[in-house]
């Protein structure tokens, strides 16, 4: 599992519009943090296929992405990619109850939501309409703080307005969310738990809230809603073994990375399969630095699913963080074989080559998984050093430069971004990746200078 920081507008092109628009600096602090861990992403899509083939959206290309944050959130940014916190996933306590949250996000790239509110932000021509839609895609993704900075100045009155179409576009993914877990023979009643978990998260009485300044019902008309589809349309979930193995399998993994070692070991026991309760030992001893426990409690877990290619890679992770290179490359070897298409394996792997002393076949690996995703700045950082180790200097500036962008640090992106330019060939496709983000660079300069 590793920790990446992320840009919210995760392209260099969309980095540039973003700087020609002269909004940069405040989009800039909305970056995220993720949590990339291939077994855990796997078992969500696992979780979501379902509901987004009832939902009419390519299962193949959806993804789901684990935000390292603590609270009771999930949102989208784009059509391709749902985004949830890790609190969320350890709050709910049924896989009905995260497939609703699933069904939720879905329904706002079916209902054609995203696209209405880009369109919001693109009509606003004025300062204090762009602070305005700012601060809505920004409350919407959950930064609750920048939200309010952003719309400082902003009318009240427009706030009102702009949010109590928020609202109903919220009541409008529910109802369609109720819809895509029926067809997919999922319970509906996740999504009355759900909102009721949900309200629990409250703070203010309902009395207190004023239901035109919230980006979503109040709960309790949530919760209404939901019995009420219930009553009228039945419910067609039945329970599924594999969606109750994968969410157990999620939570276990994630609990063991975020909650500290004694507390995972102290529940264990509890745990129903055999296998995830042998990969949260393993994950808490490796964070105690027991590398002898860790590794009995990982091989223990391959014992039961030797073909598991996560548990593998899991062990590869292990052993490369105790700078068992050679053990480590062939784990993440076996994992490779078992899923050629897996980004985080692919990167774990280059990684493994490149500590073994094995440049050139590294940057093969990295490259593979590049092209698979193109959004993991520690690939980016690995890449950079494979580029540095091969001679390619050109190279290696301008992924450092891509990584800064994509992390939102224009003014480091800028200094490296300027050196690929300087080394690359002029023209060459690498070139102009350089030339972009320096215009995002400059962009955000001239902004700075205005001030």
């Amino acid at each position: 599992m590793s920790f990446d920081r992320f840009f919210r507008l995760a392209s260099i092109p969309a980095l540039v519009v973003c700087a020609l628009l002269q909004f940069a600096a405040a989009a800039q602090a909305a970056s995220i943090s993720l949590l990339r861990d291939p077994d855990i992403e796997h078992g969500l899509n696992r979780l979501a296929a379902p509901v987004f083939r009832a939902a009419g959206l390519n299962a193949n290309r959806m993804r789901i992405l684990l935000v390292n944050d603590s609270s009771f959130n999930a949102f989208v940014l784009d059509s391709r990619t749902i985004f949830v916190h890790y609190g969320l996933i350890l709050k709910v306590t049924s896989p009905e109850m995260l497939q609703a949250v699933i069904a939720h996000e879905a329904a706002h790239i079916t209902n054609g939501h995203l696209a209405r509110r880009m369109q919001n932000l693109r009509s606003a021509n004025s300062a204090a309409g762009l602070g305005l839609a700012l601060s809505v895609l920004a409350a919407a993704a959950g930064a609750g703080e920048a939200a309010g900075g952003i719309a400082i100045g902003t009318q009240n009155s427009a706030l009102r307005s702009f949010l109590a179409h928020t609202r109903a576009e919220e009541s409008s993914a529910d109802r369609s969310a109720a819809d895509y877990l029926n067809r997919a023979g999922i319970s509906p009643q996740g999504l009355v738990d759900l909102h009721k978990a949900f309200a629990g998260q409250e703070v203010l009485s309902t009395r207190s809230q004023d239901p035109y300044t919230r980006s979503h019902p109040l709960s309790r008309d949530r919760i209404r809603a939901a019995q009420a589809y219930l009553a009228a349309h039945g419910d067609k979930g039945q329970a599924s073994p594999e969606a109750q193995y994968w969410f157990a399998r999620v939570r276990g993994k994630l609990s063991a990375f975020t909650r500290a070692p004694k507390w995972t070991l102290r529940r264990v026991r509890e745990e129903q399969y055999k296998d995830v309760r042998l990969i949260r030992e393993a994950a808490a001893y490796h964070r105690q630095n027991n590398l002898k426990k860790a590794l009995k409690a990982v091989n223990g877990a391959l014992s039961v699913r030797p073909s598991d290619p996560f548990y593998h890679e899991l062990k590869g992770q292990i052993l490369i963080e105790n700078r068992q290179w050679n053990a480590a490359l062939a784990a993440y070897g076996k994992a490779v074989s078992l899923a050629p298409r897996d980004a985080l394996i692919l990167t774990g792997y280059g990684r493994a080559q490149l500590a073994a002393g094995q440049p050139k076949a590294a940057l093969k690996s990295m490259e593979r998984a590049r092209a698979i995703d193109f959004r993991n700045p520690v690939l980016l950082r690995d890449m950079s050093l494979a580029y540095a180790k091969t001679g390619q200097t050109g190279m290696a500036a301008l992924v450092t430069a891509e990584r800064y962008a994509l992390q939102g640090r224009l003014d480091d992106a800028g200094i490296h971004a300027k050196r690929a330019v300087a080394q690359l060939p002029a023209g060459s496709p690498a070139a102009r990746r350089a030339q972009d983000v320096l215009v995002a660079y400059e962009q955000a300069q001239k902004r700075k200078r205005r001030k």
